[in-house]
């Protein structure tokens, strides 16, 4: 079939959505909704089979619902209305929650219903569930609508409150009166869901130090204790607050914009406050193996089974900066003289890595310069990776991943990922050529023509079809936990095998072979030199382009690489 997307932003459930129906067979069309005549014009160009909305915060024109079946996805169970359901949810405490997809009618999130799904509340930041288990649901209850609706037999069910399955209500938006935290009264789990609320949109207004922040983020931490309220230690960016009961690390903070003045943004707490920060606040340090045995706060795990070594980390956003980068190549060499066969690599849920830090870069005083220091870091990080030679590595993809943080997996000797994973292997969006020396890896995995096509037409790729490509070696099914469950097993197998040492050996001839055809410095020095240009050079977009995006200035059309695709 020919299915329109609407949506106000090509994000993360956008992505798959369109990965998922690409695979299936469909032409996919994209439109941004930028108004309601960019939508009419699009639906008259794509002349679409069925509409499909998986992200949208605006109401589709009348004219167009009543003339075609549009269906959008609403993160919440049947009968659930308003624009903050996952919102309530988190801040609920619910243990179970869903996605419904329904028809557009002229009332909001009133209309038949053509497919729901349930899913599980994990105990995590909005923004995290939102891209994992809502997105989970999402795609399931998507393509059950579609097939329904390409059989030309389904009737929807119309929303009728008097059902016993139809739980949900109409719920107001969860304003920021629902979010305030009262640190004096306030318990750690109360702390927690409100912070997990907001995360990572728009955040829990809090005041600190005189000054007004949004707080973007929240983690238990089990030992430091203070007095309610008080910052009692920081740790890589983060800072711990004391709760009455216990505490909690905040690793960012926003500053509210002063009225009339700039847009804000997100930055490491430590950044946002600045000077602010009173001296004597201690720093907590956690080293990646006693974090992987703590309920606290670390980007940054390790932790050994059978000797096979896990390599955990997982960064806000999936964005690394310098000093992210260099932590986690010490750590990494760190794991790489343990005495393990197989070292696997990756977050436990959500993204792997999305590259550089965009956020940090534009809170710096010379851009340009961190920039040119955060690529370098990333560079030492997969080079760490390439040259190592006595131990397998696996990259494991529990999440999406994108630009160098797509590169980063492709360092290591296999890369597994989840069915559910989106990977954007390409740079160009921001205006860069790409490092990580990605023209080593990439066209050794999917052909030099292949690597051109991924890197130019900067679509999305689902995990069927990078698997069908080569660019990655497994796809397996289920949630996070499933997922991590065959890793595990499969890693002790890998560990496991008579032939390790054979392959080992063979992994350490072809590096031999490959450096002495063209050495890794020499990808890099020429990776590097377009990236110079790119930082540096007059008239380059990467600039502008990145503090669009840490500023979230909305597009003004839709990019042309999603145009009837």
């Amino acid at each position: 079939m020919r299915i329109l997307l609407v949506a106000s932003a090509f994000n993360s459930l956008t992505q798959r959505v369109h990965a998922e129906l690409r695979e299936r067979g469909h032409r996919v069309g994209v439109v941004l909704a930028l108004g309601e005549d960019t939508i009419r014009a699009k639906v008259a160009e794509f002349a679409p089979d069925l509409i499909v909305a998986p992200m949208l915060t605006s109401a589709i024109p009348e004219d167009i619902w009543s003339a075609h079946t549009v269906l959008i996805v609403h993160p919440g169970p049947k009968g659930d209305r308003g624009p903050s359901s996952l919102d309530w949810a988190v801040h609920e405490g619910a243990d179970e929650w869903g996605v419904t997809v329904l028809q557009a009618v002229a009332e909001m999130d009133a209309g038949p219903i053509w497919a729901t799904e349930p899913f599980p509340v994990a105990a995590c930041g909005k923004s995290e569930l939102y891209r994992t288990e809502v997105a989970d649901a999402a795609v399931r209850a998507v393509l059950t609508a579609v097939n329904r609706y390409a059989t030309g037999a389904f009737v929807p069910e119309p929303l009728d409150y008097d059902r016993p399955d139809v739980r949900g209500v109409l719920r107001p938006y969860h304003a920021q009166q629902y979010r305030r935290i009262d640190w004096t009264t306030d318990d750690t789990a109360t702390v927690l869901r409100r912070l997990r609320a907001a995360d990572s949109q728009p955040g829990v207004l809090d005041e600190l130090y005189g000054r007004e922040f949004f707080v973007h983020g929240g983690h238990p931490e089990d030992r430091l204790r203070g007095a309610p309220g008080a910052v009692i230690a920081t740790r890589d960016g983060a800072i711990c607050r004391a709760t009455v009961d216990g505490a909690v690390w905040l690793p960012q903070l926003r500053p509210r914009r002063i009225p009339g003045g700039p847009t804000t943004f997100k930055m490491p707490a430590t950044t946002a406050l600045g000077a602010d920060l009173p001296p004597g606040i201690p720093e907590a340090p956690v080293s990646p193996a006693e974090a992987a045995t703590r309920d606290t706060w670390s980007e940054i795990r390790y932790r050994e089974e059978n000797e096979v070594g896990y390599l955990e980390f997982a960064f806000t956003s999936g964005a690394m900066s310098t000093e992210q980068c260099r932590r986690l190549l010490a750590a990494y060499r760190e794991a790489a003289t343990r005495p393990v066969n197989v070292l696997v690599l990756g977050p436990a849920r959500d993204f792997f890595s999305n590259g550089i830090h965009l956020n940090v870069i534009e809170a710096a005083p010379d851009p340009a310069a961190e920039s040119w220091a955060n690529i370098n870091a990333m560079d030492d990080l997969v080079e760490a990776i390439l040259t190592t030679t006595d131990t397998l590595v696996v990259a494991a993809l529990a999440g999406n991943a994108a630009a160098g943080g797509v590169m980063l997996a492709l360092a290591a000797d296999e890369v597994w990922c989840r069915a559910s994973t989106v990977l954007n292997p390409h740079y160009r969006l921001m205006g860069l050529y790409g490092s990580e020396y990605w023209t080593y890896t990439l066209p050794r995995r999917v052909g030099a023509a292949t690597a051109e096509r991924l890197t130019t037409e900067a679509l999305p790729v689902g995990a069927r079809a990078a698997v069908s490509l080569g660019l990655v070696d497994r796809a397996l099914p289920g949630d996070a936990a499933h997922f991590w469950d065959q890793v595990r097993r499969d890693a002790e197998t890998l560990s496991a095998a008579p032939e390790l040492a054979d392959r080992l050996v063979r992994k350490k001839r072809r590096r031999a072979a490959d450096e002495a055809e063209r050495p890794l410095s020499d990808y890099r020095a020429t990776e590097l030199g377009h990236m110079w240009r790119n930082f540096h050079a007059p008239g380059e977009p990467y600039h502008a382009l990145r503090r669009d995006f840490v500023h979230k200035v909305c597009p003004t059309r839709t990019p042309d690489h999603l145009i009837d695709v």
